[in-house]
């Protein structure tokens, strides 16, 4: 390649950045708009031409150019704005809606109106085969029928097909020959989902094959565009390479290059770029920080690239080889916002138009104004390309204008007077608080510390906020290279060309499972070792890198580790998996999920000049200062041009390092160095300050700040629950919520994801309190499930722990977790009875239990309780295991506490606790403001009724929730604990609150909750409880949405659905039709209020019990017809394959849900079985069945109601 120019590009969305290699081995860069269709069709061809110095449509010169090596975001742009190629979805029949309905969880909890992401394709069509788990032919493929089938999407104009069949992945044959004949008809794009991603999960899978099949066509036409000018039509040996970057961080040749490995094309290269010139500097612990306008993508490395296998990205499921970064919307045009009360950053963005305030076009004010407010970034120092003829500079003037209008209304809402300059610090503060936030997410949060770390600095706006961004996290180092402005683009050009492919294999670890293991790493190796090998050069040494998927048996999440002997493979997978998750389960099987194998070679090495240190060279001087507000003051600041730093040269800040592709921000305490290799690298120099003074008022800045905080602790507690739970129902549905609490037991934080679980966990928090109260010692936890004591219904599980002082005397805080154990006794398996009629048949009864005395768990004791009564627990070791996860959840949130005090001190953490409780009360009495009361009567399938009255006062702005003439406690389990009243009560009203603000409770403080005395809302000892918490929580919902008469009913049920035996257990929960507003339909299959646990997916499902799922499908049209209507419920219909039990436990099988303002009421569910011998078997709302092999259990769920007259509804 000696001789000739090397391009690297990244095509961003708003810049294009070009590092070139002349054929002398020099460096050159260049940056220009990704779109500027006045002056040029394509930015990267364009960018090659400016460097060539050549006309803007003259021809490139190929034999001069030995490769072009490019990742874009044409797939991902193609992908967020919905303007891919036209698809049709090729399925199974049965399950044309599986990708819609997904795992039926809905994306944001609190939105009243469900958005769910937009399908890709434009058609389904169902084809007749079936293949089994275990790969019999269930059904033949019907060729003629898909024929006709195929022939229709076709003559409607369609050409791109995704062919995913049940079981496809491993049984090949029926959508090879589907695909066969798609190519046969005329389809010029056709995606078969074992090519895609050959990987169980039909939902994830189905996805990537959809994306590939929508975004291919889109990114072959961008390529061919490409290679006509890089290539040339005519190829030859000495034609320029094309390459490409995928989403794994390899490239590969544009002929190979697919939608589906297109999405991360050029995060990907950053990252490349970031490992790879961090290695030349000796840091080999990084976490990549790439700054740029709209978002920030952070990433970590400890010794090699990591991927995720499974992710979602823009609301797509995608099951493909990925690197693993996390993207925050905290950008350099992250917008600002003062609420009333707080300052928020983000999450929209100015974007390049119109861009920041100070970019001329009337922007917002933005991250990027905060950095001119200050003088940090200079209209002097940086590029004059702004105003109509692109030749202003930065407008500083409108800057300060509206910072300076922001501070006086901010003054007139709070009292809270500063000048323009704090303000802008402030906002600032915020957005460095969330970007490290992010961090934590890809570090912390797996067992990193990441004080030891080095963050790789690079991005348009990284080097403005380096500094700040490592102190917040502890980090001491700061790397920036000379290309950091440029390093996606520098790292297309370091990345290893590589070839991978996966298969899957879904069988136990063991010995004799290692020749197949052996066979399939030859088969796939010599696959992409060939394919490898057409794309580098004669001689080039191939790596053959073989992964194993594995997981423990009867989970979902499988760690990656390298090939080897058995034994090897039970070690690298217990290191990886105590280093994410705490902890390993020796006696559990281990079950090898897939496996794949990666072809890399052809990278460009780092080849980086040294220069030596010149002892003799003059001092540095520092002649250029202005005025800059740095660590809350401003001074005079020395301005420095990084051309002119020689190896060896310091800089201390407070000081600003320019350069042609960014500005370097060196915040006080800091301090540069240039090495050797040209490398700036920033280093912390005088110790931080231990403890924050800034005072118990409360504080707009710092209000957000302590928001963000309380938030980020529920949450880390919530991923080391989620990663160190045993059980599936924890670890998978994620069924469990953790929280903190103030010293009273008031909830101060909680991190939403069962909102069942919302509002409860205070009561048993102050049910240990009120019991245990000075008898509590350093060291204790305890352990409730009681309904009348806090508690919701058996299963769910509450730990709490006491938060200490250093004196180990007395209570700061409490934090607690509470988890849905699989299994905690009762009369059924599952702990979910239809029929029972006390507490007892539900299971065991957790009382204030002593689980941890002084540091030591009390396991024997525990399982003692475990086992003792009528209807003991089937699986202690289950329970066990997940109360120390839950246990190590709290823990967390004790270590995190810890630090806070020992940060800010704790006379300013209790405040700010108080401070978020009375922020989120001032929200929720806004609403009351401008809300009208009113009374409903909710009538339930068994006669029983709900009676929901709310009452506003107005000018003491309170609100009166009162269920006087509710019925009384029942004789079956539809009485839910006050607890659950509370909880829905909290969710009502949050929901009403259209803004992002805390969840604690404060929001209950404007109101007063009357619930009468023995009612079903506020039963006694021994009523059974189970449906309460699932059941009567949907219903109260809905009364409160009823007597408010804002919305119309949900399905108003969580359709629990159980089955098993003497060797199989299983829960589901399964999604229904959302109520309509006044402005917006309900939404069709989706969970809604008090639930939004995942699903299963269909083919995990009948891997894991014998069982066949006929179909899954929404009922078209079936919701509530009005104005607005109700969504639509579903259908599902799973077949056995062997003699079980199942029980429905649900609602709204006979009271159809309600229509609001004139709107029709939805559908009624209804359950039954149909039997092989052909009878039919008709089931109540709570009932259970015997099933032999061959009978199918029918779920048919509700639908919403609709909201306003049918007659008003526009056509």
């Amino acid at each position: 390649m000696s001789g000739q120019w090397q391009f690297w590009v990244d095509r961003g969305g708003t810049f294009t950045d070009i590092v070139a290699l002349d054929p002398a081995g020099e460096v050159l860069t260049h940056k220009l708009l990704s779109e500027n269709p006045e002056r040029y069709k394509d930015a990267a061809l364009q960018g090659i031409r400016d460097i060539l110095k050549l006309e803007a449509d003259a021809p490139l010169p190929g034999s001069d150019i030995a490769a072009v090596k490019m990742g874009t975001t044409v797939a991902t742009n193609a992908l967020l704005e919905r303007k891919g190629e036209r698809t049709l979805l090729v399925v199974t029949r049965g399950f044309a809606d599986s990708l819609r309905i997904g795992y039926q969880a809905r994306p944001k909890l609190f939105d009243r109106h469900i958005v769910l992401p937009e399908m890709l394709y434009e058609q389904v069509v169902e084809i007749d085969e079936r293949m089994s788990a275990r790969g019999e032919t269930v059904t033949a493929l019907d060729l003629e029928g898909a024929r006709t089938a195929l022939q229709g999407g076709y003559d409607s104009g369609i050409r791109s097909a995704a062919i995913v069949f049940m079981h496809g992945y491993r049984f090949t044959d029926h959508e090879a020959q589907v695909a066969d004949l798609a190519r046969e008809i005329g389809f010029t794009q056709v995606s078969t989902s074992h090519q895609t991603s050959p990987l169980m999960k039909l939902v994830s899978r189905g996805d990537t094959t959809v994306v590939d099949a929508y975004l291919s066509p889109i990114l072959r036409r961008y390529v061919d565009r490409v290679a006509a000018e890089v290539v040339g039509k005519n190829e030859d040996q000495n034609a320029a390479k094309l390459m490409f970057m995928q989403s794994s961080g390899g490239l590969t040749d544009a002929r190979l290059f697919q939608g589906k490995d297109a999405i991360l094309s050029g995060p990907a290269g950053g990252v490349v770029g970031a490992v790879r010139t961090s290695a030349s500097a000796g840091f080999d612990n990084i976490i990549g920080f790439d700054m740029g306008g709209t978002s920030t993508d952070v990433s970590h490395y400890n010794g090699e690239f990591e991927r995720a296998f499974e992710t979602e990205v823009a609301g797509v499921r995608m099951r493909a080889p990925m690197m693993y970064i996390h993207t925050v919307a905290a950008g350099g045009g992250s917008i600002l916002h003062f609420d009333g009360a707080r300052y928020r950053v983000g999450p929209d963005s100015a974007g390049a138009n119109p861009g920041p305030a100070c970019y001329r076009k009337g922007g917002p004010l933005t991250v990027t104004d905060c950095n001119v407010m200050l003088g940090k970034l200079s209209p002097e120092f940086f590029p004059q390309v702004f105003g109509p003829e692109a030749d202003q500079p930065l407008d500083a003037d409108i800057v300060r204008e509206k910072f300076t209008a922001m501070a006086a209304d901010i003054e007139a809402a709070t009292g809270d007077k500063r000048t323009p300059e704090e303000v802008a610090e402030g906002f600032l503060f915020i957005a460095v608080e969330n970007m490290a936030n992010a961090i934590k997410k890809i570090s912390v949060q797996r067992g990193y510390d990441v004080t030891e770390y080095t963050l790789c600095c690079f991005g348009g706006a990284g080097g403005q906020h380096a500094c700040l961004v490592a102190d917040a996290l502890g980090m001491n180092k700061v790397f920036l290279h000379p290309h950091a402005g440029v390093l996606s683009a520098f790292g297309m050009g370091l990345a290893d060309i590589s070839a991978m492919k996966e298969k899957a294999v879904e069988a136990p670890l063991a010995d004799d499972l290692m020749p197949r293991l052996q066979d399939m790493v030859s088969e796939l190796g010599a696959i992409v070792r060939a394919e490898l090998e057409t794309q580098i050069e004669a001689g080039d040494k191939v790596r053959l890198v073989p992964k194993v998927h594995l997981r423990y048996d009867g989970t979902d999440s499988s760690l990656v580790v390298d090939f080897g002997s058995v034994a090897e493979l039970v070690a690298r997978f217990e290191k990886s998996h105590r280093q994410r998750y705490g902890f390993i389960t020796p006696e559990k099987t281990l079950i090898v999920e897939a496996l794949s194998v990666e072809a890399l070679g052809g990278a460009t090495e780092l080849n980086e000049p040294v220069t030596a240190i010149d002892q003799n060279r003059s001092t540095l001087e520092l002649n250029t200062v202005l005025p800059v507000h740095m660590g809350g003051k401003g001074a005079q600041t020395p301005i420095v041009d990084r051309s002119e730093l020689r190896p060896g040269d310091t800089v201390t800040g407070p000081a600003i390092i320019t350069e042609p592709h960014g500005t370097n921000i060196l915040e006080p305490g800091w301090q540069a160095e240039l090495t050797v290799k040209d490398h700036l690298v920033l280093t912390r120099v005088v110790t931080r300050e231990e403890r924050v003074a800034i005072g118990t008022d409360v504080d707009p800045v710092m209000l957000e700040i302590f928001n963000n905080l309380f938030m980020s602790i529920a949450e880390q507690m919530g991923a080391t629950l989620e990663n160190t739970a045993y059980s599936v129902n924890i670890k998978e549905r994620l069924d469990f919520s953790c929280a903190i609490f103030n010293p009273i037991g008031e909830l101060v934080a909680n991190a939403p994801h069962m909102p069942v679980h919302l509002g409860s966990m205070s009561e048993s928090i102050q049910t240990v309190i009120r019991l245990r109260g000075d008898s509590m010692k350093y060291g204790d936890v305890f352990c409730l499930n009681a309904p009348y004591n806090g508690g919701t219904h058996l299963p769910d599980v509450t730990i709490i722990t006491p938060v200490f002082s250093d004196n180990k005397k007395d209570v700061l805080f409490y934090v607690g977790s509470r988890g849905h154990h699989a299994d905690i006794g009762g009369i059924t398996p599952g702990s979910v009875p239809p029929n029972s009629t006390t507490v007892d048949e539900e299971g065991v009864l957790i009382d204030n239990f002593k689980l941890v005395d002084e540091g030591v768990f009390l396991e024997q004791e525990i399982t003692d309780l475990l086992l003792s009564g009528k209807y003991p627990a089937r699986n202690t070791h289950q329970n066990i295991a997940d109360l120390k996860a839950q246990i190590a959840a709290c823990e967390k949130g004790v270590q995190e506490l810890r630090h806070m005090v020992d940060h800010f001190g704790l006379d300013v953490v209790q405040a700010y606790m108080s401070h978020v409780q009375d922020n989120a009360e001032e929200s929720v009495r806004r609403v009351l403001d401008v809300l009208e009361g009113g009374d409903f009567t909710y009538p339930m399938d068994d006669g029983s009724q709900i009676c929901g009255s709310v009452k506003i006062d107005h000018e003491n702005r309170r609100a009166t929730i009162d269920f006087t003439g509710t019925s009384d406690q029942l004789e079956t389990n539809y009485n839910a604990p006050t607890a659950v009243a509370k909880a829905a009560v909290l969710y009502v009203f949050r929901t009403l609150v259209d803004d992002d603000i805390p969840l604690n409770s404060g929001c209950l403080k404007p109101m007063d909750i009357i619930i009468p005395e023995a009612s079903m809302l506020n039963p006694k000892y021994p009523a059974a409880v189970v449906a309460g918490n699932v059941e009567t929580s949907q219903c109260m919902t809905d009364a409160l949405y009823g007597a408010l008469g804002v919305m119309g009913a949900s399905q108003g049920t969580m359709n629990n659905f159980t089955f098993g035996n003497n060797q199989y257990q299983y829960y589901e929960t399964i999604c229904g039709g959302s109520g309509a507003g006044p402005d917006f339909d309900g939404t069709a299959a989706v969970h809604t209020h008090m639930t939004n646990a995942r699903l299963t997916d269909p083919e995990i499902l009948e891997w894991r019990f014998p069982v066949r799922l006929e179909s899954f499908s929404i009922r078209k049209g079936s919701g509530g017809k009005g104005r607005q209507n109700g969504g639509d419920g579903t259908l599902r219909k799973l077949r056995f394959l062997e003699g079980m039990t199942a029980g429905i436990l649900a609602s709204h099988r006979i009271v159809p849900p309600y229509g609001m303002a004139g709107g029709e009421p939805g559908q009624v569910g209804k359950t039954w079985v149909e039997r092989a011998d052909g009878s039919h078997l008709d089931l109540g709302p709570c009932d259970t069945a015997e099933l032999e092999a061959d009978d199918i259990f029918v779920i048919q769920t509700p639908t919403g109601g609709a909201f306003g007259p049918k007659a008003e509804r526009q056509k």
